[in-house]
This record gives C-alpha cells, sequence and structure tokens, in this order.
C-alpha cells in the first residue's frame, strides 16, 4: 500500500541522526520480518503502534486506519503498543546492532565535517545534472545561480489563491473578449475594449458571490471596480504566475488574459477604468525581498532543500532517507530565518518548495534535449558516415529546403539542440521579458493578416536582446554557427512575445515523445513478435534507434514547414517550425508502429495535433 508523504516523514529526527548516512542501504538492511523488528506488518517500515486483537497483527496508525475503514474490520478491538519498549530500530536497523558496528561518532567533528561535505557534494552534482550550466563540485556557483535566477522563479500558489484562479479559469472560459476586440469594425475599438473588461470583472465577481457573499457583495456594491482594483490585479498576477510554473494549463484562456492586460495598460481604456490589471509577477526574490529575509539565499543548506530527488535507479531506503534529509534542511531553514510578525515558517518553506518547482521544470524540459545531443553525439561521427546513414539532405528532396552535406548538417543539428537547451534554461527569464514586452505601453500594436488570421503585432526589444545574448552563448559553446541567426520578433512571423513563448514552449513536446520511444526500443523487443518485427524490416534494434534518429536529425532539421518560400529555411524560428513539420508527417513514417506500440498518442499530449 503506498503511504502519504507527510506519514513517510514523521520519523523521530533524534532517532534519524543514529543512523549512519554514509552507509549504503546493503549494509543497512534487516533481513528479519516487520513484526519482529516492531514495525507495522503491512507497510514495513513505520514503528507498529497498535495491537489489533482480531487481526493478531501489529499495524502503524495509517495501516490500521486504512484497513479496517470499511466492513467488519471496522469493528475490530485494539490495544496500544508501547512503542518505546516494542520498537527499538528505525528505518530497520536494530539499535544493538547500531552500536556494535563501526558508524561516525556525531562528537568527531571531523567526522561531522567531511559528512556534510560528502553530502554537500552529492547534492551539488544532482543540481548541476539538472541545470547542465556549471562545474561539477562548485557548490558556491550553483548557489550564486540560484539566487540570481530567483529574481525568475514564481511563488508557488497557496490554497487561497487557488480557490482565486478557479474562479479566473471559470471566466476566462466563458469570455469571448478577442472575438468582440480583436476585428475589423468601424466603432469605437476603446469602448469595446472598456465594456468587455468590465464585463470580465462583472463575471469575476458573480462567481466570488458564490463562493464567498461577502467578499462578492463588496465587489459588486455600487459596480465600482476602481475601488477593488487590488482585487482584480491580484488574481490576474495569479494565473499569470500558475501559467509560468505549468506550461501545459490555460493553453486555451491564456492569451485572453494577457491581451486584456495589454489592454487595461493603453491611457485610454485606463482613464475610462480608472485602474490596470498589471501587477509585477510575485517571485521569490522579491518575496524574500520585502520581508528582509533574502540572507537565506546565502546558506549553503538551501542546496539540500530544493535539490530534486530522482528515483531512477535508487533503492525505497535512500529514496526515504534523501526525503528526510531533504525536509530536515527546509525545517532548519524555516526555525533559522523565519522572523515574527516578519516572515514566519511556512512562508520560507513556500519560497523553497518553489525553487524547488524551478529545478523540477528544468530537468523535465532540459533534459530531453540534453539526451538527444548525446544520442547525436553517440550514434554519428560528423567526419565519417556511419554506413547508409547519411545526415545530408539536399534542397527540392524529400521537402528539404536547406543542401547541407552530413558534416555540416551533424554541426547544424547540434547548434540548433544547444539553442533549444539554453533556451529552456532561461526559460523564466524570457517569460519575465515577454510579460514586460508585452504590457509595455511604450509600443503600442497593430492589428495585422499575418497570413494566419488578425494577429497582434508588437515589437519585443527587451525579448530581443535576451535571445541575441542566448545565441552567442551558444556560439562559444558549439565553436561555429551555421545558417541564418535572424530572430524573428514582432512581424507577421511571430507577432509578439506571446506567440514567442508558445513557440518554444513546443521543445519538450516534440523531444519528450522521441525520447521516450527510444528509450524502450530494448524493452519492447523482448516480445518475440515485436523483435520479429522490427528484425524483418530493421534487421536489428540498434538499427530501428538509428533510422529512427537519422530521419529526425535529417528532417527535422530541414528548413521545410513554412508556407511560402521565405519564411522557413534556417533562421532562428525556422528550425523549430522545421521540427513541427516533421511532427506532423510522423503517421507517415516506416517506423511510426514503435511509435504507437511505446504508447505514444502525439505531440500535443492527449489532444493529439
Amino acid at each position: 500500500m503506498k503511504r502519504p508523504l507527510q506519514e513517510l516523514l514523521s520519523v523521530d529526527p533524534s532517532a534519524v541522526e543514529e543512523t549512519d548516512i554514509s552507509e549504503t542501504p546493503e549494509q543497512g538492511e534487516d533481513q528479519r520480518d516487520p513484526d519482529e523488528r516492531g514495525l507495522c506488518i503491512e507497510c514495513g517500515d513505520q514503528p507498529a503502534e497498535l495491537d489489533c486483537l482480531n487481526c493478531k497483527e501489529a499495524f502503524c496508525q495509517v495501516c490500521f486506519d486504512y484497513i479496517h475503514r470499511t466492513g467488519k474490520r471496522k469493528e475490530h478491538k485494539t490495544e496500544k503498543k508501547d512503542v518505546e519498549k516494542e520498537v527499538d530500530v528505525v528505518m530497520g536497523e536494530d539499535q544493538n546492532d547500531v552500536e556494535q558496528r563501526p558508524v561516525h561518532n556525531h562528537t568527531d567533528e571531523v567526522a561531522d565535517t567531511a559528512d556534510e561535505d560528502r553530502v554537500l557534494r552529492q547534492v551539488t552534482d544532482e543540481i548541476i545534472a539538472t541545470r547542465g550550466d556549471v562545474k561539477a563540485g562548485d557548490h558556491l556557483e550553483v548557489l550564486r545561480r540560484i539566487k540570481e535566477h530567483c529574481r525568475f522563479v514564481p511563488m508557488r500558489l497557496t490554497i487561497e489563491e487557488r480557490k482565486l484562479l478557479r474562479l479566473l479559469e471559470a471566466a476566462l472560459n466563458v469570455s469571448e473578449y478577442t472575438d468582440k476586440v480583436d476585428i475589423i469594425v468601424y466603432s469605437s475599438k476603446a469602448k469595446r475594449m472598456v465594456a468587455q473588461l468590465k464585463e470580465m470583472c462583472s463575471i469575476l465577481a458573480g462567481l466570488v458571490v458564490a463562493t464567498n457573499m461577502k467578499t462578492g457583495q463588496n465587489l459588486l456594491q455600487d459596480k465600482d471596480f476602481s475601488a477593488n482594483a487590488e482585487w482584480y490585479k491580484t488574481i490576474f498576477e495569479i494565473g499569470r504566475r500558475y501559467k509560468i510554473m505549468n506550461p501545459e494549463k490555460m493553453r486555451d484562456s491564456f492569451g485572453k488574459l494577457m491581451y486584456m492586460m495589454m489592454d487595461s495598460r493603453l491611457p485610454e481604456v485606463k482613464e475610462a477604468m480608472d485602474f490596470d490589471l498589471y501587477k509585477p509577477i510575485n517571485t521569490v526574490h522579491s518575496y524574500l525581498e520585502q520581508r528582509e529575509a533574502l540572507e537565506m539565499m546565502d546558506d549553503p543548506l538551501v542546496l539540500q532543500a530544493v535539490v530534486e530527488i530522482i528515483p531512477n535507479g535508487k533503492k525505497q531506503s535512500a529514496i526515504q532517507m534523501e526525503i528526510k534529509r531533504k525536509e530536515r534542511a527546509i525545517e532548519q531553514l524555516a526555525s533559522k530565518y523565519s522572523q515574527r510578525g516578519i516572515i514566519t515558517k511556512e512562508e520560507i518553506r513556500q519560497c523553497l518548495y518553489s525553487i524547488g518547482d524551478y529545478h523540477a521544470y528544468l530537468r523535465a524540459n532540459c533534459r530531453p534535449v540534453e539526451e538527444m545531443i548525446q544520442m547525436l553525439d553517440d550514434n554519428f561521427d560528423p567526419d565519417q558516415i556511419n554506413g547508409e546513414f547519411s545526415l545530408g539532405i539536399s534542397l527540392g528532396r524529400q521537402g528539404a529546403r536547406l543542401s547541407h552535406n552530413h558534416y555540416k548538417q551533424y554541426h547544424y543539428v547540434k547548434q540548433s539542440l544547444t539553442l533549444w537547451s539554453q533556451i529552456m534554461r532561461d526559460m523564466f527569464m524570457l517569460w519575465t521579458l515577454a510579460d514586460h514586452d508585452l504590457v509595455s505601453d511604450h509600443n503600442r500594436y497593430r492589428l495585422a493578416d499575418t497570413g494566419q488570421g488578425l494577429n497582434r503585432i508588437k515589437p519585443c526589444p527587451h525579448l530581443s536582446r535576451a535571445m541575441h545574448g542566448i545565441i552567442r552563448k551558444c556560439q562559444q559553446r558549439t565553436g561555429t554557427w551555421i545558417g541564418s541567426s535572424v530572430v524573428h520578433l514582432g512581424d507577421h512571423a511571430v507577432p509578439n512575445a506571446l506567440f514567442f513563448l508558445d513557440k518554444y514552449l513546443q521543445v519538450p513536446r516534440i523531444l519528450n515523445p522521441v525520447y521516450i520511444v527510444l528509450s524502450d526500443v530494448d524493452r519492447l523487443v523482448r516480445d518475440p513478435f515485436v523483435n520479429d518485427w522490427v528484425c524483418a524490416q530493421f534487421h536489428s534494434p540498434s538499427e530501428l534507434k538509428t533510422t529512427i534518429l537519422c530521419d529526425f536529425f535529417k528532417h527535422a532539421f530541414d528548413g521545410s514547414g513554412a508556407d511560402n518560400y521565405f519564411d522557413a529555411g534556417s533562421c532562428i524560428d525556422g528550425r523549430l517550425t522545421s521540427a513541427w513539420n516533421w511532427a506532423n508527417s510522423i503517421s507517415k513514417k516506416p517506423y511510426y508502429k514503435q511509435f504507437l506500440i511505446s504508447g505514444f498518442t502525439g505531440f500535443n499530449g492527449s489532444e493529439g495535433f
């Protein structure tokens, strides 16, 4: 039975300190049955607290409540155990054994320091593996980078904020803002904007009445929306903050949210409304700075508190130990830096959990790109063609728009993947800059037909400078640059910053399925029928992998996918356009069956294309 995380962490900290952290799980395992060790018979890892007189077995409180929640077992009688006498073990170790075998003496300062250094190096390496932009073992540099990036890391939503988010999502789902504003008619556009924004505020206020009558009455009283301007600003800020951390959410409604906020900043609309809907995003850095607790980010213990726990290849006992170490670090920081009346322990925990979310985001989005770069290096040599698997492409053949030989295509693909990897690492910074460019009142947008309907074209000066800085980093990393370095922003190809964000959020959606399929080949060919098909069509599993990779590296980077001859090619955005074009033609590939048996449903999640 799976146990709640809170229960897994409910071990007495003083008992955990007696355990030798440096010992491997295999050395500390106890082969006795759970009941002989004084542990729960069901989960086997928590102290037994209750004796069920009917079952004649010992359970911890959680397991007993779960198993005896219904039926006749609900009537079973229990007897409380004396935990201190019965249980002399923690995490499966007998106290006598702990005393007999050599352990780190916690009174020995040298051993303590060595153990802390070992843990710090391990945690630092795990964070570096996630980030990929710092040298191994440099924990001070990692800490500095984390503090720097906290300027762009949004705060995790609280329970109350999540309630407001549901109201916002419901209001956006029924709003027809863009259908009534972004059209070409001969009536006053400013009047239409004001009317639609007031309607949105009314919808939000009405939904609040359904959940909280008192608050709703205050919002609806006299329909004076400006009196509650701060509330409306906050609810729109919550929606933007949620979208940054969950890019797969609000895919249909986020555009309306941003366009409403853009229009509310226009002078004529702001004058009619007496307020606008913009509020800066609440980040970890700004949150700590307002509460005078920014010094916490210089504490090395932060590394242990924010590291992502990766279960791959680890035993359950090792995972449990990492969880306890992380939670212990969080509690220590919360106790050390909390100040009465300024910042509470719960607020510090919220900041640390937000940074942890950021590292989980980095791993989920950067890992597939780095894995594809590794596969390119492992399976192809730029100076030598592997049999029939050449990466060369020619203009006009199989839809290609570029002409590259094997050597040139190899480096073109590698620099494109490197660029995507860097963009994924800096995505939170790009979100912040895009947010600023969208709501900036220095440059007004214009409505124009871009070939994909009417769209708002607005310059993106901050985003453009950041992208050129990222390109320079990629040029330094790869040592060369093939193709165009033009970045389309604020034109008919990428009309505004919102389109730019949506475009590059597709990178993990394209690469993740490919990586999963390639990783599953060896597992799936254990089935004799699958193996027979693979060998009959591709000769071997390794050749199937090379076929998929070769086709992807050739035709996902061949400059195709545009409606005309000028919008794709080798420019920065054209590379991603080619990848989308390849993704749309996946069903025509000879290896498509391999995607299907790997559980593939589409590059866009359950919605497919």
